[in-house]
């Protein structure tokens, strides 16, 4: 990079959201992580960077985070919403409690860093955004029933925001996972896949990373499938 970057990642003690982590690192950038485990903390002072113990569903938490990037950097140029795992039932045996756990674990744990990151984009003139998504967002299936239908809901948010926020250079995509390694294998699941094999959460950080860079300059308000081939519309 031409010259020093700060990446905001939410959700990021392990899988996707520690690989992403780990390689904007690798990519210079400086690192505040988001978990609510300890292990975002620790990751983060293992690459230099800052971190904060707390949850993306709490706004203070979140604001915890954004307040101490900007007290060391003053700045930040990429935001990284990773989530949890919300609730899994057959359909109709979902409660509306549950319902709606889901949507603040998948949808609004994107919404909340995005409302206090964009102004600061917006200030310094830029920044770019990825939510780590789901294959099944589009191609939805009675496993993850919350996550699919809170997902589509934040692919139109994407959308309206990437509209929105295109002429002040603040880009936003979805990166949307097949099935990774960060999941539990089994060859069902295996089998299902053209390429033959689980995916990587590596090979998801690498496409969060493109995304984030100014190769992806002229990419904006996009749905970037990650699957291995599972996804069958155009």
């Amino acid at each position: 990079m031409s010259k020093e970057k700060v990446a905001l990642i939410t959700a990021g003690g392990s899988g996707m959201g520690a690989a992403a982590a780990r390689k904007l690192a690798e990519d210079g950038y400086h690192i505040a992580v988001l978990s609510s485990s300890g292990k975002g903390e620790a990751l983060a002072r293992e690459l230099g960077g800052v971190g904060v113990t707390g949850s993306n569903l709490v706004n203070d938490d979140v604001k915890r985070l954004v307040d101490l990037a900007m007290e060391r950097w003053g700045r930040i140029d990429a935001l990284v919403n990773s989530a949890g795992h919300g609730p899994r039932a057959p359909i109709l045996e979902i409660s509306d409690e549950d319902w709606h756990k889901g949507m603040e674990v998948y949808f609004l744990s994107a919404v909340r860093p995005t409302r206090l990151v964009a102004p600061i984009m917006e200030a310094q003139g830029g920044g770019a955004i990825v939510n780590i998504s789901t294959a099944w967002a589009f191609e939805p299936s009675p496993m993850f029933p919350t996550s699919a239908v809170a997902r589509a809901g934040l692919a139109s948010f994407t959308k309206i925001f990437a509209d929105t926020y295109a002429p002040k250079n603040i880009r936003m995509n979805n990166v949307l996972p097949g099935w990774i390694d960060s999941l539990p294998a089994t060859d069902e699941r295996r089998d299902s896949v053209p390429m033959g094999r689980y995916g990587t959460a590596e090979e998801i950080a690498a496409t969060v990373a493109f995304l984030l860079s100014e190769g992806a300059g002229y990419i904006t308000g996009q749905n970037i499938r990650v699957d291995g081939g599972i996804s069958r519309s155009v």
